[in-house]
């Protein structure tokens, strides 16, 4: 049976700005140092995501997320630079061949849109889907979606993530 659980991330106050002191909904695992963190997006913009062969765009609205995860973990600093570069800067993604030996150097990847799912049986930066996320094992069992109220948390078991809501500046 899986339970749901809603996450208010956007505020009235937050409206315009990316960044500056912002909501992020940080989900951990309890079993290792594995992490995702999520923000959404308060203005709809055009997302480039760069192909070895093409460039696809993709419009984010407003309310949408953009997540980054960290599968074997690291630190949440770093994660909301990613996500910030994206999510304020309009930073592209780029995709790299399922083969590309560069793949195993990435220790945490961005996806973004309106519902996300993390899986642990893809291969790190290869997909250009941004309804998928690379994961550790025990937080593919989860499931994002966005709403202008905030982040719905989908979950077989709450025992396994901690999910928060911190601010830009606990970060920075």
């Amino acid at each position: 049976m899986t339970e749901s659980e809603l996450y208010p991330l956007y505020r009235e106050s937050d409206a315009g700005t990316d960044g500056d002191d912002a909501a992020y909904l940080l989900i951990s695992s309890t079993k290792s140092p594995a992490f995702i963190l999520i923000g959404q997006v308060s203005r709809r913009f055009a997302l480039c995501i760069e192909l070895q062969e093409r460039e696809i765009c993709q419009t984010l609205m407003e309310g949408d997320m953009v997540a980054v995860s960290a599968p074997e973990g690291g630190e949440l600093r770093h994660a909301a630079m990613l996500l910030e570069l994206v999510r304020s800067y309009r930073q592209p993604l780029l995709v790299l061949p399922k083969d590309h030996a560069g793949s195993k150097r990435l220790s945490m990847v961005v996806s973004a849109g309106n519902e996300i799912i993390p899986k642990c049986t893809i291969i790190r930066g290869t997909h250009p889907e941004q309804n998928v996320i690379c994961s550790s094992e025990e937080l593919s069992t989860l499931s994002f979606h966005a709403s202008t109220d905030g982040v719905k948390v989908s979950y077989p078991s709450k025992e396994i993530f901690k999910a928060e809501i911190i601010r830009y500046s606990d970060i920075f």
